[in-house]
């Protein structure tokens, strides 16, 4: 299977840079695979497309404020420390308490020793080593609570889609879910933005179900493929965590042959990959504590856990547009694709939705 059969012409003007006035004002495309039709709504129209019964599957990662920007440190012919030039710093993993691959710009000045200082000293980092896709392995000091300063003087690390100089002081909340809870992800399970506090109870109201799970978004989500063939490209591992109470409510609706609908590719990743854990039952295995999922889905995935999908409209010849085609079929979505364009429909992480049903 080729890459370049999930490639498709997305204008400029598509790519949203800013959040909708309201979440639920989003448009909302219904792609219904049985009849393999398409309807225009909006998202607050959501719970007429829901069943009593059905079970709402929500990803309950909390963004950090993972992109850091500081001045390099030299030292001058005396040992003084001198301020340089303007540095960011990506956080994209954690590798011990204190030492975190990460992106730095510029990458290629800084070599390994050099050192960089935020917030007027209160953190200062070290580069160790370079890695491959230009990643960087940094280490930090600070006399206070790493995560605690992160916080305080980190911002909000937006898509690179994102055209901005600065970041707005919105982006902080809005580029956050209402059920945000669990912090790790660098990058906002999408899917989730939509949904209002009045929209989960007007949906708890007509009688479905919302569990919350965990998986932690990281930097590949925005990773290119890279390969010709579909079936070569991997997926950067993530963690995830399905708690023993949320297994449960899944698998008894597996049990009971009702919906499980999941909220973003994320929350697939996440169930279809604790289905696979003992293949030979039925449903989720028990959860014993966090643990990582590379799963990589595309069309030929046999779906064992998800009977319907919300989702955001993802960048061509992605693995996340690959895996709502395999849930939804390639021809329907890429016809859903063209549908969304001709009708101006926002595109990406602040963009429109679709329910795959």
């Amino acid at each position: 299977m080729l890459v370049s059969d999930f490639d498709f012409e997305l204008p400029d003007r598509l790519i949203a840079q800013e959040p909708a006035a309201r979440r639920d004002s989003s448009k909302l495309l219904i792609v219904d695979r049985d009849r393999e039709s398409l309807t225009d709504s909006i998202f607050t129209a959501i719970p007429s497309y829901l069943r009593r019964g059905d079970v709402l599957v929500v990803n309950n990662t909390r963004v950090f404020p993972a992109r850091l920007i500081g001045r390099r440190l030299r030292t001058s012919p005396r040992g003084t420390e001198l301020l340089g030039g303007r540095v960011e710093v990506f956080l994209v993993k954690r590798l011990e308490p204190l030492v975190w691959e990460a992106l730095v710009k510029p990458g290629r000045s800084l070599l390994p020793g050099a050192r960089v200082e935020f917030a007027r000293g209160k953190l200062t980092a070290e580069i160790l080593e370079w890695r491959e896709s230009g990643r960087r392995v940094v280490r930090f000091e600070s006399a206070d609570d790493f995560d605690s300063i992160i916080d305080r003087i980190g911002r909000t690390p937006l898509p690179p889609y994102i055209k901005r100089d600065e970041e707005d002081r919105l982006d902080a909340q809005r580029y956050q879910t209402i059920f945000a809870k669990e912090r790790g992800a660098v990058a906002a399970p999408t899917a989730g933005l939509h949904f209002t506090p009045s929209l989960l109870n007007a949906i708890r109201e007509i009688g479905v179900e919302i569990v919350e799970i965990t998986l932690h978004v990281g930097y590949g989500t925005f990773q290119p493929v890279r390969v010709d063939r579909v079936e070569d490209h991997s997926v950067e591992p993530e963690v995830y965590e399905i708690s023993e109470e949320a297994s449960a409510q899944i698998n008894a609706a597996l049990f009971d042959n009702r919906r499980v609908i999941a909220v973003g590719t994320t929350t697939t990743r996440a169930l279809e990959s604790a289905a696979l854990v003992e293949p030979s039952r039925q449903g989720l295995s028990r959860s014993n504590g966090p643990t990582t999922t590379g799963l990589f889905i595309y069309p030929g995935f046999e779906f064992k856990v998800v009977k319907a999908l919300v989702t955001n409209f993802h960048l061509p010849r992605s693995s996340l547009l690959m895996l709502a085609s395999a849930f939804g079929g390639r021809n329907l979505i890429l016809r859903a694709y063209r549908h969304a364009i001709e009708l101006d429909y926002r595109f990406y992480s602040y963009g429109d939705a679709m329910f795959i049903a």
